[in-house]
């Protein structure tokens, strides 16, 4: 492993150049790995996995959108598409990754065919960290392990297919093999890793929730809206209200600080953005602070988990969903920036239109 320092924190990671793609095919060269759900991280990783040339096969409930989807990236029924079952039956690495909702659904179909030395592999946390909620509780003879790309699925096929690769965490929580951890790393290789950190289950679930919630989703959109209505109110167009609040944070100054960093992007602007930004650091981290604590709290408490699972599992949660995300979609923010994408130029549209 290489040490890099970390702000002062040294921290072991694993690369490419350790952990070569070739030694990762030659890990697993005896290996079937069973993806499990082809929804949100399901397709990225397999069809990475598949570009590596690892030995993949589909586990899909037949009939579905997601069937189709399958068929539509090549995969084969009978060859390289089973029912969900029989997927889990063939494979000797199990890829659990059904929502949350459904691993807990479709657990009691899985688990007969978790038997002594197969691999179950998650890229969440959650099944196996609320084990007394959610029923997951795997056999003592198999590998229990994680790697988890710190992206939505459609980063990691797209950051895949541009050379590059996405960070991602692996852990393990069963090693009944001797080999655990090696099944982890080539795994996270395969699926197209830049580089991979160690942690465990529970860091894993109680990180990643309380990244959602906060800054890569819940704070960054609840913090869209504010800017964005006070703009408003103050008789500012939708256009220019969005561009100040979103356009220019996205396109231009967060790819800027992803390749530089956030001293690099203050050292970089004019004097007053400087001395304003420096300013109101202070003031918005001190008004959010207390609002993460009581995030990570309500994470580890279970209480993010029970809410999940008690909503997500009600027979009305798609129609409920439909109807938030509908709202969301048609307020003025998210309209004002559907016109604006609209005006972008044609290679960006065509570029995001080949990811899917």
């Amino acid at each position: 492993m290489a040490k890099i320092n970390f702000g002062g924190t040294i921290e072991e990671v694993v690369t490419r150049e350790e952990f070569p793609m070739e030694k990762a095919l030659d890990t697993l060269k005896n290996e079937t790995i069973a993806i499990i759900g082809y929804g949100v991280q399901g397709p990225a990783q397999a069809l990475n996995l598949r570009d590596n040339g690892f030995r993949v096969i589909i586990g899909q409930r037949k009939g579905g959108k997601t069937w189709d989807k399958a068929i539509q990236h090549g995969w084969v029924p009978g060859e390289t598409l089973f029912e969900i079952e029989e997927a889990a039956k063939r494979g000797t690495i199990i890829q659990y990754l059904l929502s949350d909702a459904g691993q807990i659904a479709t657990w009691p179909a899985i688990k007969p065919h978790l038997t002594k030395g197969k691999a179950l592999y998650f890229s969440h946390g959650f099944g196996v960290t609320f084990k007394e909620q959610t029923g997951i509780v795997p056999p003592a003879d198999v590998d229990v392990i994680l790697a988890a790309p710190k992206g939505s699925g459609t980063s990691v096929r797209r950051l895949f297919l541009q050379g590059k690769g996405i960070n991602s965490s692996y852990a393990v929580f069963q090693n009944a093999t001797g080999h655990a951890a090696t099944r982890a790393i080539a795994l996270g290789i395969g699926v197209g890793s830049g580089y991979l950190f160690e942690t465990d289950f529970k860091k894993e679930v109680y990180s990643d929730l309380t990244g959602e919630r906060g800054t890569l989703m819940g704070a960054i959109a609840g913090i869209f809206e504010a800017q964005y209505e006070v703009l408003r109110s103050k008789g500012h167009s939708p256009s220019e209200a969005f561009n100040e609040t979103v356009e220019e944070l996205t396109q231009s100054l967060m790819p800027l600080v992803a390749e530089n960093g956030m001293d690099w992007m203050y050292a970089n602007c004019s004097t007053t953005a400087q001395r304003g930004a420096l300013d109101w650091k202070k003031k918005f981290k001190a008004a959010t602070l207390p609002v993460f604590k009581e995030l990570y709290e309500s994470v580890a408490s279970g209480a993010e988990a029970k809410r999940t699972i008690d909503t997500c599992s009600k027979p009305d949660y798609r129609e409920k969903l439909a109807d938030e995300l509908k709202e969301l979609r048609n307020s003025e923010l998210w309209q004002a920036g559907a016109a604006v994408r609209a005006l972008r130029p044609e290679k960006e549209k065509v570029e995001a239109s080949m990811i899917n």
